[in-house]
């Protein structure tokens, strides 16, 4: 009987290995053929799973996705804005999944990535442009923000457009705080924001 499951568990681990290479065959083939507009991976994080999105121009999207469900809700989004044609590829997505964990373990403190910015409005972008320019430990006020974005009244502006921001941690909106001190918010939720913070904080005081 016990030589009957571990027969079976080989098998069975065998049909897994054979469905990986077949699914990574035909995914080099689709990019290959040009069938994929958009490629996608998994990473594993201390602020939880993230889902990272890539074009041909570069980063396109990094989103909190605990659950298959937001998951799903991510890849439908790209779908409807980027475009259809979209491919899970880990290996497309390798660059960025390398410096992310530099990043958690403390051991990268600006990212050297190419990003496609077109899920972001003119505003937006100017924000994000600003936002990325905070130093690493450092935070800055919403209102510092969008002052520096040219538009010094339009704070509420300036914390909508980095609660919509497309490249959380890369484009690192968990540096803006409230001017009062407070946290302000955070798309990730106040939990993520302050454990950036924090390995922040970790490696800059050193």
């Amino acid at each position: 009987m016990t030589g009957d499951i571990e027969r079976a568990l080989r098998t069975g681990a065998g049909r897994e290995e054979d469905a990986a290479l077949a699914a990574s065959a035909f995914a080099r083939r689709a990019l290959d053929e040009g069938l994929a507009d958009v490629t996608y991976a998994r990473a594993e994080s201390p602020v939880g799973t993230l889902l990272l999105a890539r074009t041909d121009r570069g980063l396109v999207r990094l989103a909190y996705a605990d659950d298959v469900s937001t998951q799903d809700a991510v890849l439908a989004r790209l779908a409807a804005r980027v475009s259809p044609r979209i491919l899970e590829a880990p290996d497309r997505l390798d660059a960025v999944r390398r410096q992310l964990e530099e990043y958690f373990e403390g051991r990268r403190r600006s990212f050297a990535l190419e990003l496609d910015w077109m899920l972001m409005g003119p505003f937006a972008r100017r924000v994000l442009d600003r936002t990325s320019a905070i130093p690493y430990g450092g935070r800055a006020t919403y209102a510092q923000v969008a002052a520096d974005a040219g538009s010094p009244r339009a704070s509420r502006a300036a914390g909508n457009a980095l609660g919509a921001n497309p490249l959380p941690i890369v484009c690192p909106c968990h540096r803006v705080v409230a001017t009062g001190g407070g946290l302000g918010g955070y798309t990730g939720g106040l939990d993520r924001k302050l454990a950036l913070l924090a390995i922040e904080e970790r490696v800059a005081t050193s």
